[in-house]
């Protein structure tokens, strides 16, 4: 049976592998009593340096309301400093403390060599084409994110469309009538 190569499938078999890695990447720095979001800011510190909160939420892919909490944990917990900037009062800069530098490069070593064995299923070559792919397929699909199109690249399909005009709003989505409700 050929392999399936359809965008679809591409899509399930990317998510089902991200679901797969993430959870066993999360085993290392869960038990060092640090969440999801917690790694990836410490991380981002780790690397980047000294950086504003609004600055790490789109690195790391939180909201502003996300990264300010998950922020707020780390300073509660002694592992990032909040300092105001030195020319915009309004910004606060993230820091690591040294606390926090010592977690995070004592995690993310673990967390490079755990990556690394996952890895190792791959020939060089291979990897080479997953990076390579992956890369392309996500520009590909933030530059319709950057243009600013809500739409889907493709027509929504036509049955769809008309079925959704032709519900009745007393219906629910399940086809059962809805309660009236006296006012």
């Amino acid at each position: 049976m050929p392999t399936d190569t359809r965008g679809v499938h591409i899509w399930l078999i990317m998510m089902k592998a991200f679901y797969a890695v993430n959870s066993y990447a999360a085993r290392c720095f869960q038990s060092h009593g640090l969440g999801d979001s917690d790694f990836r800011v410490l991380e981002a510190l780790l690397h980047k340096g000294p950086l504003p909160v609004n600055t790490i939420g789109p690195k790391v892919f939180l909201t502003p309301g996300s990264i300010s909490i998950a922020v707020d944990r780390l300073y509660e917990k002694g592992l990032v400093t909040r300092m105001e900037s030195g020319t915009d009062r309004r910004v606060r800069v993230v820091d690591l403390t040294p606390k926090g530098r010592e977690l995070i490069v004592t995690i993310f070593s673990v967390h490079a060599q755990d990556m690394e064995k996952l890895a190792e299923i791959l020939k060089p070559a291979e990897r080479v084409q997953v990076v390579n792919a992956l890369k392309r397929l996500g520009r590909h699909a933030a530059a319709f994110v950057a243009n600013g199109s809500n739409d889907c690249l493709t027509e929504p399909a036509k049955q769809g469309k008309s079925q959704a005009k032709q519900s009745s709003p007393s219906l629910r989505r399940s086809g059962r009538p809805r309660r009236k409700v006296s006012r």
